[in-house]
Protein backbone atom coordinates (compact mmCIF):
# COMPACT_ATOMS: atom_id res chain seq x y z
CA UNK A 1 0.00 0.00 0.00
CA UNK A 2 0.64 3.53 0.02
CA UNK A 3 1.98 5.37 3.08
CA UNK A 4 3.30 9.26 4.32
CA UNK A 5 6.35 8.26 6.45
CA UNK A 6 8.06 10.42 8.59
CA UNK A 7 11.15 8.66 8.54
CA UNK A 8 12.93 11.14 10.75
CA UNK A 9 12.37 14.59 12.25
CA UNK A 10 12.19 17.12 8.87
CA UNK A 11 12.04 14.06 6.60
CA UNK A 12 9.37 12.97 4.80
CA UNK A 13 8.40 10.76 2.30
CA UNK A 14 5.30 9.17 0.37
CA UNK A 15 6.28 5.61 0.31
CA UNK A 16 5.20 1.81 -1.18
CA UNK A 17 5.06 -0.40 2.37
CA UNK A 18 3.70 -3.50 3.09
CA UNK A 19 -0.11 -4.05 4.16
CA UNK A 20 -1.07 -4.38 7.20
CA UNK A 21 -1.83 -7.61 8.51
CA UNK A 22 -4.38 -8.18 11.27
CA UNK A 23 -3.65 -9.93 14.56
CA UNK A 24 -6.21 -12.12 16.50
CA UNK A 25 -7.60 -9.03 18.33
CA UNK A 26 -7.42 -6.55 15.57
CA UNK A 27 -9.14 -5.18 12.24
CA UNK A 28 -7.71 -3.12 9.37
CA UNK A 29 -9.62 -0.69 8.28
CA UNK A 30 -9.70 0.46 4.54
CA UNK A 31 -9.15 4.53 5.50
CA UNK A 32 -11.77 7.10 4.06
CA UNK A 33 -10.33 10.13 5.47
CA UNK A 34 -7.45 11.02 8.16
CA UNK A 35 -7.45 14.60 9.92
CA UNK A 36 -4.46 16.72 10.25
CA UNK A 37 -3.72 17.90 13.37
CA UNK A 38 -0.81 20.28 14.87
CA UNK A 39 0.91 17.16 16.53
CA UNK A 40 1.56 15.99 12.83
CA UNK A 41 3.03 19.27 12.86
CA UNK A 42 5.49 18.97 15.80
CA UNK A 43 5.98 15.23 15.15
CA UNK A 44 7.35 16.41 11.84
CA UNK A 45 9.48 18.79 13.63
CA UNK A 46 11.03 17.08 15.89
CA UNK A 47 9.29 18.73 18.53
CA UNK A 48 6.54 16.01 19.87
CA UNK A 49 8.40 14.02 22.42
CA UNK A 50 6.41 10.82 22.47
CA UNK A 51 6.81 10.19 18.35
CA UNK A 52 8.71 6.58 17.47
CA UNK A 53 10.02 7.27 14.09
CA UNK A 54 9.77 5.93 11.54
CA UNK A 55 6.51 6.26 11.32
CA UNK A 56 2.92 6.69 9.12
CA UNK A 57 1.19 9.56 10.80
CA UNK A 58 -2.36 9.94 10.95
CA UNK A 59 -4.64 9.29 14.37
CA UNK A 60 -8.05 11.09 13.82
CA UNK A 61 -9.69 8.62 11.12
CA UNK A 62 -12.73 6.91 9.79
CA UNK A 63 -12.86 3.62 7.00
CA UNK A 64 -14.44 0.72 6.50
CA UNK A 65 -13.30 -2.56 8.30
CA UNK A 66 -12.03 -4.77 5.25
CA UNK A 67 -10.44 -8.00 7.30
CA UNK A 68 -10.86 -9.04 10.82
CA UNK A 69 -9.03 -11.02 13.33
CA UNK A 70 -9.62 -14.92 14.42
CA UNK A 71 -10.48 -13.82 17.91
CA UNK A 72 -12.60 -10.74 16.80
CA UNK A 73 -16.34 -10.54 17.74
CA UNK A 74 -18.85 -7.88 17.08
CA UNK A 75 -17.42 -6.38 14.00
CA UNK A 76 -17.34 -7.39 10.25
CA UNK A 77 -15.77 -6.78 7.00
CA UNK A 78 -17.63 -3.68 5.59
CA UNK A 79 -18.74 -2.08 9.29
CA UNK A 80 -18.20 1.79 8.98
CA UNK A 81 -16.02 2.79 11.96
CA UNK A 82 -13.85 5.23 13.83
CA UNK A 83 -11.21 4.30 16.10
CA UNK A 84 -9.85 5.61 19.55
CA UNK A 85 -6.19 5.79 18.67
CA UNK A 86 -5.25 5.49 22.21
CA UNK A 87 -2.82 2.34 23.06
CA UNK A 88 -2.08 2.22 26.50
CA UNK A 89 0.11 -1.02 28.28
CA UNK A 90 -2.79 -1.52 31.06
CA UNK A 91 -0.64 -2.27 33.72
CA UNK A 92 1.33 0.50 34.70
CA UNK A 93 0.88 2.69 37.63
CA UNK A 94 -1.30 5.10 35.76
CA UNK A 95 -2.98 2.56 33.80
CA UNK A 96 -4.13 0.79 37.50
CA UNK A 97 -5.73 4.28 39.15
CA UNK A 98 -7.81 4.60 35.96
CA UNK A 99 -5.29 7.13 33.99
CA UNK A 100 -4.47 5.72 30.90
CA UNK A 101 -3.99 8.48 28.99
CA UNK A 102 -0.69 9.14 31.65
CA UNK A 103 0.32 5.71 30.47
CA UNK A 104 4.44 5.30 31.22
CA UNK A 105 4.43 3.50 27.55
CA UNK A 106 1.76 5.78 26.27
CA UNK A 107 1.63 4.56 22.78
CA UNK A 108 -0.76 6.19 20.00
CA UNK A 109 -1.43 5.37 16.68
CA UNK A 110 -0.12 7.74 13.82
CA UNK A 111 2.25 8.89 16.92
CA UNK A 112 4.07 5.83 18.37
CA UNK A 113 2.57 3.06 15.84
CA UNK A 114 1.89 3.50 12.43
CA UNK A 115 -1.23 5.36 11.47
CA UNK A 116 -3.90 7.00 9.09
CA UNK A 117 -1.78 8.37 6.78
CA UNK A 118 -1.78 5.62 4.46
CA UNK A 119 -4.33 3.62 2.29
CA UNK A 120 -5.12 0.80 4.77
CA UNK A 121 -4.47 1.15 8.81
CA UNK A 122 -4.25 -1.64 11.77
CA UNK A 123 -6.71 -1.27 14.65
CA UNK A 124 -6.69 -3.28 17.64
CA UNK A 125 -10.58 -4.01 17.55
CA UNK A 126 -11.69 -2.62 20.63
CA UNK A 127 -10.44 0.64 19.48
CA UNK A 128 -13.53 0.63 17.33
CA UNK A 129 -16.41 2.13 17.21
CA UNK A 130 -19.45 1.40 14.88
CA UNK A 131 -20.40 5.09 13.19
CA UNK A 132 -24.31 6.18 13.93
CA UNK A 133 -26.18 6.46 10.44
CA UNK A 134 -26.30 10.22 11.14
CA UNK A 135 -22.90 10.51 10.84
CA UNK A 136 -20.81 10.22 7.26
CA UNK A 137 -17.99 8.39 6.86
CA UNK A 138 -15.81 11.72 5.92
CA UNK A 139 -17.00 13.37 8.99
CA UNK A 140 -16.08 11.08 11.51
CA UNK A 141 -12.38 12.05 11.90
CA UNK A 142 -13.77 14.75 13.64
CA UNK A 143 -14.73 12.41 16.62
CA UNK A 144 -11.13 12.20 17.58
CA UNK A 145 -10.67 15.82 18.28
CA UNK A 146 -13.99 16.19 19.84
CA UNK A 147 -13.30 13.37 22.21
CA UNK A 148 -10.06 15.32 23.10
CA UNK A 149 -12.39 18.35 24.13
CA UNK A 150 -14.71 16.59 26.33
CA UNK A 151 -11.58 15.36 28.16
CA UNK A 152 -10.85 18.90 29.09
CA UNK A 153 -14.43 19.86 30.08
CA UNK A 154 -14.30 16.61 32.30
CA UNK A 155 -11.02 18.28 34.08
CA UNK A 156 -12.12 21.41 33.86
CA UNK A 157 -15.85 20.81 35.38
CA UNK A 158 -17.34 24.11 34.76
CA UNK A 159 -20.11 25.32 36.45
CA UNK A 160 -23.70 26.33 34.43
CA UNK A 161 -23.55 30.08 33.55
CA UNK A 162 -19.44 30.27 33.57
CA UNK A 163 -17.55 32.73 30.86
CA UNK A 164 -15.20 31.32 28.54
CA UNK A 165 -12.38 33.01 27.05
CA UNK A 166 -10.94 31.10 24.00
CA UNK A 167 -7.37 31.42 22.76
CA UNK A 168 -7.15 30.00 19.19
CA UNK A 169 -10.10 29.94 16.68
CA UNK A 170 -8.78 27.15 14.76
CA UNK A 171 -10.38 23.43 14.95
CA UNK A 172 -9.58 23.07 18.32
CA UNK A 173 -10.28 25.98 19.68
CA UNK A 174 -13.78 26.23 17.57
CA UNK A 175 -14.68 22.75 18.91
CA UNK A 176 -13.96 23.79 22.26
CA UNK A 177 -16.66 26.92 21.46
CA UNK A 178 -19.11 24.57 19.96
CA UNK A 179 -19.10 22.01 23.38
CA UNK A 180 -18.93 25.55 25.95
CA UNK A 181 -22.13 26.34 24.33
CA UNK A 182 -23.59 23.00 24.84
CA UNK A 183 -21.99 22.85 27.82
CA UNK A 184 -24.20 25.95 29.34
CA UNK A 185 -22.00 28.72 29.34
CA UNK A 186 -23.29 31.84 29.84
CA UNK A 187 -20.97 33.98 27.13
CA UNK A 188 -17.99 32.19 25.20
CA UNK A 189 -15.32 34.85 23.96
CA UNK A 190 -12.95 33.87 21.23
CA UNK A 191 -9.26 35.61 20.60
CA UNK A 192 -7.20 34.80 17.41
CA UNK A 193 -5.34 36.96 15.10
CA UNK A 194 -6.77 36.06 11.71
CA UNK A 195 -9.77 37.85 11.42
CA UNK A 196 -10.89 34.83 8.91
CA UNK A 197 -10.97 32.56 11.97
CA UNK A 198 -13.03 35.15 13.99
CA UNK A 199 -15.43 35.86 11.34
CA UNK A 200 -16.29 31.78 11.56
CA UNK A 201 -16.16 31.82 15.43
CA UNK A 202 -18.75 34.32 15.22
CA UNK A 203 -20.55 32.62 12.67
CA UNK A 204 -20.98 29.22 15.02
CA UNK A 205 -22.19 31.48 17.86
CA UNK A 206 -19.39 33.49 19.61
CA UNK A 207 -20.77 35.90 21.82
CA UNK A 208 -17.34 38.36 21.51
CA UNK A 209 -14.03 38.01 18.98
CA UNK A 210 -11.05 40.03 18.81
CA UNK A 211 -7.64 39.97 18.11
CA UNK A 212 -6.68 40.66 21.28
CA UNK A 213 -7.90 39.90 24.95
CA UNK A 214 -7.49 43.54 25.64
CA UNK A 215 -10.46 44.25 23.30
CA UNK A 216 -12.72 42.51 25.52
CA UNK A 217 -12.37 43.17 29.16
CA UNK A 218 -14.56 45.63 29.18
CA UNK A 219 -17.35 43.09 29.17
CA UNK A 220 -15.17 41.10 31.85
CA UNK A 221 -13.35 43.67 33.75
CA UNK A 222 -13.04 41.33 36.71
CA UNK A 223 -11.69 38.12 33.93
CA UNK A 224 -13.12 35.56 33.09
CA UNK A 225 -14.03 31.82 35.13
CA UNK A 226 -12.64 29.41 32.59
CA UNK A 227 -9.63 30.89 30.24
CA UNK A 228 -8.33 27.79 28.08
CA UNK A 229 -5.57 28.02 25.11
CA UNK A 230 -6.08 26.00 22.05
CA UNK A 231 -2.92 27.67 20.37
CA UNK A 232 -0.18 26.23 21.77
CA UNK A 233 1.29 29.58 21.16
CA UNK A 234 3.64 30.74 23.94
CA UNK A 235 2.77 34.41 23.61
CA UNK A 236 -0.60 33.90 23.66
CA UNK A 237 -0.47 31.15 26.81
CA UNK A 238 1.22 33.68 28.45
CA UNK A 239 -1.47 35.99 28.09
CA UNK A 240 -4.28 33.84 28.66
CA UNK A 241 -2.60 33.32 32.20
CA UNK A 242 -3.30 36.65 33.25
CA UNK A 243 -7.00 36.56 31.95
CA UNK A 244 -8.98 34.38 34.38
CA UNK A 245 -11.09 35.74 37.16
CA UNK A 246 -10.03 35.44 41.20
CA UNK A 247 -11.16 31.86 41.74
CA UNK A 248 -10.85 30.82 37.96
CA UNK A 249 -9.38 28.21 35.57
CA UNK A 250 -6.45 28.35 33.13
CA UNK A 251 -6.45 24.93 30.68
CA UNK A 252 -3.64 24.58 28.69
CA UNK A 253 -5.24 22.86 26.34
CA UNK A 254 -3.31 23.48 23.08
CA UNK A 255 -0.09 21.15 22.49
CA UNK A 256 3.58 23.75 22.46
CA UNK A 257 6.63 22.44 21.38
CA UNK A 258 7.97 20.40 24.19
CA UNK A 259 11.03 22.25 24.42
CA UNK A 260 9.14 25.62 25.06
CA UNK A 261 8.92 27.69 28.53
CA UNK A 262 6.19 29.95 29.72
CA UNK A 263 6.27 33.02 31.81
CA UNK A 264 3.87 33.63 34.73
CA UNK A 265 3.71 35.00 38.30
CA UNK A 266 3.30 32.90 40.82
CA UNK A 267 1.88 35.76 43.43
CA UNK A 268 -1.04 35.99 41.09
CA UNK A 269 -1.47 32.20 40.99
CA UNK A 270 -1.53 31.92 44.63
CA UNK A 271 -3.41 34.99 46.17
CA UNK A 272 -6.04 34.79 43.08
CA UNK A 273 -6.72 30.95 44.14
CA UNK A 274 -5.91 30.24 39.92
CA UNK A 275 -6.06 26.69 39.08
CA UNK A 276 -4.14 25.32 36.08
CA UNK A 277 -4.81 22.48 34.58
CA UNK A 278 -3.32 20.47 31.30
CA UNK A 279 -5.17 18.21 29.33
CA UNK A 280 -3.78 14.78 27.94
CA UNK A 281 -5.25 13.45 24.85
CA UNK A 282 -8.64 11.05 25.45
CA UNK A 283 -9.44 9.16 28.69
CA UNK A 284 -13.12 8.06 28.51
CA UNK A 285 -14.56 10.02 26.16
CA UNK A 286 -14.24 8.43 22.70
CA UNK A 287 -17.40 6.92 22.74
CA UNK A 288 -19.25 10.17 24.36
CA UNK A 289 -17.69 12.14 21.28
CA UNK A 290 -19.18 9.43 18.69
CA UNK A 291 -22.58 9.47 20.47
CA UNK A 292 -22.08 13.63 20.24
CA UNK A 293 -21.33 13.69 17.26
CA UNK A 294 -24.37 11.64 15.64
CA UNK A 295 -26.64 13.92 17.98
CA UNK A 296 -25.41 16.87 15.93
CA UNK A 297 -23.56 18.56 18.62
CA UNK A 298 -20.79 19.83 16.23
CA UNK A 299 -21.07 21.52 12.96
CA UNK A 300 -19.27 19.13 10.75
CA UNK A 301 -19.60 21.33 7.03
CA UNK A 302 -18.14 24.30 8.75
CA UNK A 303 -15.11 23.03 10.49
CA UNK A 304 -13.97 20.71 7.36
CA UNK A 305 -12.39 22.58 4.52
CA UNK A 306 -9.53 21.07 2.98
CA UNK A 307 -8.87 17.71 1.45
CA UNK A 308 -5.61 16.20 0.03
CA UNK A 309 -4.67 13.03 -1.55
CA UNK A 310 -1.31 11.53 -0.09
CA UNK A 311 1.12 12.96 -2.19
CA UNK A 312 -0.32 16.17 -1.44
CA UNK A 313 0.65 15.70 2.46
CA UNK A 314 3.53 18.54 2.65
CA UNK A 315 1.34 20.73 1.09
CA UNK A 316 -1.27 19.88 3.47
CA UNK A 317 1.24 20.75 6.44
CA UNK A 318 2.23 23.98 4.35
CA UNK A 319 -1.55 24.73 4.20
CA UNK A 320 -1.84 23.98 7.71
CA UNK A 321 0.65 25.80 9.32
CA UNK A 322 -0.40 29.27 6.93
CA UNK A 323 -3.67 28.93 9.05
CA UNK A 324 -5.45 28.35 6.19
CA UNK A 325 -8.99 27.08 6.46
CA UNK A 326 -9.79 24.97 9.55
CA UNK A 327 -9.96 20.84 9.65
CA UNK A 328 -8.00 19.72 7.07
CA UNK A 329 -8.07 15.86 6.05
CA UNK A 330 -6.02 13.53 3.98
CA UNK A 331 -8.35 11.07 1.19
CA UNK A 332 -5.82 8.23 0.89
CA UNK A 333 -8.22 6.65 -1.34
CA UNK A 334 -10.39 7.53 -4.13
CA UNK A 335 -10.94 11.43 -5.41
CA UNK A 336 -10.40 14.63 -3.28
CA UNK A 337 -13.67 16.47 -3.48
Amino acid sequence: MRAVVIEEPRKLSVSQVPDPVPGPDDVVVKVTATGLCGTDVHMLAGEFGPTRYPVIPGHEFSGEIVAVGSAVTGLTEGDAVAADPAVYCGTCHFCAIGHGNLCEKWGTIGITVDGAAAEYVKVPAGNCYRLPETVALRHAPLIEPLSTILRGFDIVGPKLGDHFLIYGAGTMGLLYLQVAQRAGAASVSVVDINEDRLAVARQLGADAVATSADHLTAGHPLGWQVVTDCTGNVRAIEDGLTRPIRGGTFQQFGCAPDQEMARFSPFRVYNDEIRIVGSMAILHTYGRAVEMLGKGVIDCETMITHRFGLDQYAEALRTFELGTGRKLQIVPNGTVD
